[in-house]
């Protein structure tokens, strides 16, 4: 499981050399994906955003969990499958984040509507918490509420409610996370009860429970969102969707010997 293969391989060293240039010869924020109402978006980033990434970390996680599973499935199905899968799982991935980054920026949209036309201190604080953190509206509303008068903090709160909004519908996605988790998402199903032993749980764990238990947590993630988090929850679950559907596809899904 921990040889590496060459297609895993050349993912790797594209994923890292990408990773080096981005921050020296080209503007990440061009290739990676943005909502298809915003200026910036470009149907090409539904591809180019998957060798992207924000940070080491960000890049180490992803790579070092293609390291660790990509192999064994790439010996299973072969080289050329094994790349069809990988970026059938990321575009699919990134269809799938799309579509609900689009209603929950048309939800934003309207709270930010509902509060320009009726803005109050405790409303504005409910916003900052909401879509920002908790307490960064704290002295504005404070502000408003002692100076009701004073119509420059009413108007300064409205710029800084259409900022974050823009800030938001603006933030763009980038990362392999999707076609990853798609990889976790087959190696749990096409095999199963092979036995992993993690860094952070000292105890053997066999791959189906632990798929399983990355999903749940993904999907608990994705709906109980907290302001500020900027991992995209539904792109991993996605990634782990289309991982599904294209495995019952190909119909080799019965592993039950490992």
């Amino acid at each position: 499981m921990f040889n590496i293969t060459p297609m895993v391989r050349n993912l790797l060293v594209i994923n890292i050399v990408v990773f080096i240039l981005q921050g020296n010869f080209f503007d990440a924020r061009q290739f990676a994906l943005y909502h298809f109402g915003s200026d910036y978006f470009n149907p090409t980033q539904f591809l180019t955003h998957m060798f992207l990434h924000g940070d080491w970390m960000h890049l180490f996680s992803n790579m070092f969990s293609l390291f660790i599973f990509g192999p064994l499935l790439e010996r299973f199905w072969g080289s050329q499958r094994f790349l069809a899968f990988y970026l059938i799982t990321g575009l699919g991935a990134s269809v799938l984040y799309s579509g609900v980054r689009a209603y929950e920026l048309h939800e934003l949209r309207q709270e930010t509507i509902a509060y320009i036309e009726n803005p109050s201190p405790v409303a504005f604080n409910n916003y900052m918490d909401d879509h920002v953190k908790e307490g960064s509206g704290r002295e504005m509303a404070i502000a408003m509420r002692n100076n009701p008068d004073v119509p420059q903090y009413v108007e300064q709160s409205k710029a800084i409610v259409r900022n974050v909004f823009d800030t938001i519908f603006n933030s763009p996605m980038l990362g392999a996370s999707g076609a990853v988790f798609g990889i976790l998402m087959a190696f749990g199903m096409l095999f199963p009860n092979l036995e992993l032993m993690l860094l952070f749980l000292p105890i053997p764990i066999k791959a189906k429970y632990f798929v399983f238990l990355y999903g749940a947590y993904e999907l608990y993630a994705g709906f109980n969102r907290v302001a500020g988090d900027n991992v995209a929850h539904f792109a991993h679950l996605g990634g782990m969707l289309f991982a599904y559907i294209l495995i019952r596809m190909w119909g080799r899904n019965d592993y039950r010997e490992y």
